[in-house]
């Protein structure tokens, strides 16, 4: 199987909204892909949905072949836009827990020293974007098919995100596939090899970063633009 999503006729509304119009989506192996688009574009709850954090009302969301369920989180790595751990734990406590937990967590200690996370400092005591810094490395300990970061850079300085980038590209596994959702998109362009942009639940957009760049002579934060007129 060339795909380590497959999304299948869904959709997916909260009450009478309509949220995902459906969608068919495929995302192949081995590529890092930018998932883009406005608020309300659809991004999180499709990234809810290939996490299993959401069922489809109709249509069928794959894993690797599989539907979200216990078997898909042992080949899924998730960093979620909202810092979800716990403010009282030690930075070594969280590494500690991870490891216990996942069988493929490998604590990258280059990553804790590179991004000048104190392992005995808690999580109370650190800023907003220190405490992303924590998320994202144990979100990249893992040996993971799928790697899925939700705005990975939005709470970190400008100073810091290339620096993160380059975090993210040397430490994930070049077999997997990285799905980056952000709205910083001159920051991730150049690392990216597809692009996704969602438009009201709907892709408006999809292909091969050179490709598109070629064929619109444009670079792809000018195309977003132009096309949700930001």
């Amino acid at each position: 199987m060339d795909n380590i999503v497959e999304i299948k006729n869904v959709y997916k509304s909260y009450s009478k909204k309509e949220v995902i119009s459906n969608m068919n989506l495929n995302i192949p192996k081995g590529k890092i892909v930018g998932l883009l688009g406005p608020n309300g574009s659809g991004k999180s709850t499709l990234i809810k949905l290939i996490n299993g954090l959401l069922q489809p009302n109709s249509g069928d969301v794959l894993i690797d072949g599989i539907k979200p369920s216990i078997e898909t989180k042992r080949i899924v790595s998730y960093l979620p836009e909202r810092t979800y751990l716990n403010d009282w734990m030690k930075v070594s406590d969280i590494l500690n827990f991870f490891n216990d937990f996942y069988d493929d967590f490998d604590i990258a200690m280059d990553m804790v020293k590179s991004l000048n996370i104190d392992i005995n400092e808690k999580l109370k005591t650190m800023s907003k974007g220190t405490k992303e810094k924590v998320q994202l490395i144990l979100v990249m300990s893992r040996h993971a098919k799928l790697y899925i970061l939700d705005e990975p850079i939005g709470g970190v300085d400008p100073a810091a995100r290339t620096y993160i980038l380059k975090t993210i590209i040397t430490n994930y596994c070049e077999d997997s596939t990285l799905l980056i959702a952000t709205h910083l998109i001159s920051e991730i362009e150049n690392i990216c090899d597809e692009v996704i942009f969602l438009s009201y639940g709907e892709i408006a957009l999809q292909g091969n970063v050179d490709e598109i760049r070629a064929e619109k002579q444009k670079s792809i934060d000018a195309l977003f633009r132009e096309e949700f007129r930001c």
